[in-house]
């Protein structure tokens, strides 16, 4: 190899060591800030852990080894102010379990009204009704993913059976709590949201990070509205209630993590309209 190729290749690989160095600093910033303003929630609620459970993976060494943040993946960034009036906004975002040729959503939502989806899941189906009117770019967003089958063969990572917070948390290709699509959206629907059993919402990490993470509710939650409602769950409580009933395999500092009843997901199908 020629003098000056080989001084090419040493400041290439130099550079791309540089930017992992980079990439896994600005990881490690976001998870902390995250965690430390989840606590401070939680201790504000009167210590109940339920926003808690939508930071981090499934143990502190899952969050050790995490390639992005919590649950949602990258920094905040309301994307949904620069979308142009019926349109949605989805904006790249480097994420552990993305494909790199899923590509993202059509701007123009695919849906106006309820759209009716099955999630197969090894414990039995659960029927869900999603809100294309409240929730257009969620219901889009869910709706392009279950058809391109980037849930197929993933578990449901986070189960919660605290008084504060019951549901159970899927979308994460990882299983980690810090996977995603490679692309993030801004919240909708959140005004005066309340979770109680049935709802169906965005799993993030602040405004503007909603990817493909979601929890269904199981019973009545407290949360602050922070959260995407797009959808209920019309079938199927029994068979949460029945996971929720077996019990968490290894609880985290926040009293969630994995279920011992292993949720694993086997397609998401849409109804044709």
């Amino acid at each position: 190899m020629a003098g000056k190729d080989r001084k090419k290749q040493l400041a290439r690989q130099r550079y791309e060591r540089q930017e992992q160095a980079r990439l896994a600093r600005e990881t490690r910033a976001r998870r902390v800030k995250i965690i430390a303003s989840v606590a401070a929630v939680a201790v504000i609620a009167g210590g109940t852990g339920a926003v808690a459970a939508f930071a981090g993976g499934k143990d502190d060494k899952d969050k050790d080894k995490a390639n992005a943040n919590a649950d949602a993946a990258a920094s905040p960034t309301p994307t949904q102010a620069a979308a142009k009036p019926g349109e949605c906004a989805y904006t790249a975002a480097q994420e552990a379990g993305a494909p790199k040729d899923l590509g993202k959503p059509p701007v123009k939502p695919a849906y106006k009204g309820t759209v009716q989806a099955t999630i197969k899941t090894s414990q039995g189906d659960i029927g869900l009704e999603l809100d294309g009117k409240k929730a257009p770019c969620a219901t889009n967003s869910f709706a392009f993913l279950a058809k391109k089958d980037f849930w197929n063969k993933t578990f449901c990572h986070r189960l919660s059976t605290s008084e504060g917070l019951k549901m159970l948390q899927c979308g994460d290709p990882t299983g980690t709590g810090s996977g995603g699509p490679g692309y993030q959206f801004g919240n909708e629907n959140t005004d005066g949201a309340k979770y109680t059993k049935g709802t169906l919402a965005m799993a993030n990490a602040g405004p503007g990070t909603n990817g493909s993470q979601f929890f269904l509710v199981y019973g009545d939650s407290q949360l602050s509205p922070d959260y995407t409602v797009f959808g209920k769950i019309t079938s199927g409580i029994d068979v949460l209630e029945a996971v929720a009933k077996g019990g968490i395999a290894k609880a985290g500092q926040d009293g969630t993590g994995e279920p011992k009843k292993k949720v694993t997901i086997q397609d998401v199908s849409i109804a044709k309209k």
